[in-house]
């Protein structure tokens, strides 16, 4: 538990620090473009690189690298481990891998004008839409070949625990992006054409993934490790990856998936449709990042370990921990989203040329999205108890099934509910998708809830109503104040967050939610 939670911890604060700039980089590029034409061609072109990004990079690729990483390193049972043998497999991976990012970029952006009509043909109808959204989209793929570089050189350190690296990278993302927002803006001019702020912001996602390739390859070298660039060789290892990549690329992705299944549907949608829900993602995203993205990182190596070892009984132990966290922190924070969207959509987004309008159009995309946050945290807990035993063919069939439901709920809702239906459709699939994998893991006695783990979730769910009780009280009394000066801005949000934060941890500790000896070790780590 010690090693989850300082592993969670780090990536979990680093990760925050990327959310807030990633907050001022949303707030400010709501401000400055709107929900409009320009907007919605760079969110179609950011979310490309963005979503393969989350799929091949830090999806698949992470989730067959790092375990098979972790054994050339540390061993399994009957095979020994060692620095040599693990630089070996690295050094093999990366020369094959690099001749794969750029035949697979090249052909991209050699084909983008079909990708873009795959994906958004509807922007066909509004004269230069299309044409702007493709030549974007050009700018911002090289970034998809950078930053896989970039999850490889996190997944050498995050074997061997060294997590800080890989979470920092995303901040430098964020401010080089906030830093084009500004240049593009100046450029512009005020009544100035927005495609220019659009373009800047292209070159800026590009740029940004120099930054982070030269972050994390010097942080490799700073921990004593050194990579060769060597004509590619398909050794047997090289061979395994690749065959454990391909069903870990659906398996491991079905968010990212459904991302692109969303867009698909967002771009049929009136104009600003999609900028509208990747904004309001952006709200979903930061306990998703924070929490569940640092605990799928954090438990992968250490339950691949466990694992190798043959010891089944800490395998167990370690999911249930992460269970556990998970829900503590996830339940309230889609409980609290959902009361406060229209506070948190006001306060942060509105102004400019984002109106009152579209940020009461926002918050009803947040509350439908956030029903399915805790299930986005808990597959990430779950997947990797299937990666870690090297099985990515099992995601894939329950990947599939909730991919399947996720299109046919679109089909249904889209034309009667419009965006906010189509982010209800994807909530409900991550439900089934985490239901589905729950289910396999325990027929297979890999993982299964015990009766401690199901009385501290129902002791969170009574803390969660309690807090959510308070919420719903408190947020008319404040209204007048979320779209009022900056001081009542933050002060209205604040109220919020720290009343309803106080509510649920004193509730929760008074009915027994926390776990007593967790809040132990917290406490002598902090006194340390």
């Amino acid at each position: 538990m010690s090693s989850l939670i300082k592993g969670v911890g780090t990536i979990g604060g680093l990760t925050l620090v990327s959310r807030i700039f990633g907050f001022a980089r949303d707030m400010l590029l709501a401000r400055v473009l709107g929900a409009g034409l320009a907007a919605d061609a760079f969110q179609l072109a950011f979310t490309l690189p963005n979503t393969f990004r989350r799929l091949f990079a830090e999806g698949a690729f992470s989730v067959a690298f790092v375990p098979m990483y972790s054994r050339a390193l540390h061993g399994s049972e009957g095979e020994e481990g060692g620095e040599a043998a693990a630089a070996k497999f690295a050094d093999d991976v990366l020369a094959v891998f690099l001749w794969v990012l750029l035949v697979f970029s090249a052909i991209a952006m050699i084909a983008m004008p079909g990708i873009v009509w795959l994906l958004a043909r509807e922007y066909q109808a509004v004269p230069g839409k299309f044409e702007l959204a493709v030549f974007l989209s050009r700018i911002t793929f090289p970034y998809l070949g950078l930053i896989s570089l970039v999850a490889m050189l996190s997944g050498l350190l995050n074997a061997r625990s060294r997590f800080a690296p890989g979470a920092f990278a995303p901040v430098l993302l964020n401010i080089v992006l906030i830093a084009g927002i500004l240049i593009g803006a100046e450029m512009r001019g005020p009544g100035g054409d927005d495609r220019i702020v659009a373009v800047a912001l292209a070159i800026s996602v590009a740029l940004s993934g120099v930054f982070q390739l030269a972050y994390l390859w010097w942080s490799v070298r700073r921990a004593g490790l050194k990579l060769h660039i060597r004509l590619p060789r398909l050794t047997p290892e090289v061979k395994k990856l690749g065959m454990l990549i391909l069903p870990a690329t659906f398996g491991a992705g079905i968010y990212q998936i459904s991302q692109f299944v969303d867009t698909f549907f967002a771009t049929s949608l009136p104009q600003g449709s999609l900028t509208l829900l990747k904004l309001a993602d952006r709200l979903n995203q930061l306990p998703l990042g924070i929490v569940g993205i640092a605990l799928g990182t954090a438990i992968l190596p250490m339950l691949a370990r466990h694992i190798h070892s043959g010891d089944a009984k800490e395998a167990q132990r370690l999911q249930g921990n992460a269970f556990e966290i998970a829900t503590l922190l996830t339940l309230p924070a889609a409980a609290a989203l959902a009361i406060c969207a229209p506070a948190f959509t006001a306060a942060f987004f509105v102004g400019g040329k984002f109106t009152p309008e579209d940020g009461a159009l926002m918050a009803n995309i947040v509350v439908a999205l956030v029903a399915g946050l805790p299930a986005y945290v808990i597959v990430k807990i779950l997947n990797p108890g299937f990666f870690a035993r090297e099985d990515t063919r099992t995601p894939v069939w329950t990947a599939l099934a909730s991919l399947i439901a996720n299109i046919a709920i679109n089909l249904y809702v889209v034309e009667r509910y419009g965006i906010v239906g189509l982010a209800g459709a994807t909530a409900v699939s991550a439900s089934l998708n985490c239901l589905l994998l729950y289910v396999i893991l325990h027929r297979r006695g890999w993982f299964h809830f015990t009766a401690k783990l199901a009385g501290r979730i129902v002791r969170q769910l009574v803390a969660v109503a309690a807090m959510s009780a308070l919420l719903w009280w408190m947020m008319p009394m404040l209204a007048p104040y979320y779209g009022g000066s900056v001081i009542e801005r933050i002060a209205s949000l604040a109220a919020l967050c720290t009343a309803g934060g106080t509510v649920f941890f004193a509730a929760a500790f008074l009915v027994g939610a926390l776990d007593k000896d967790l809040i132990t070790m917290l406490t002598r780590r902090r006194a340390k």
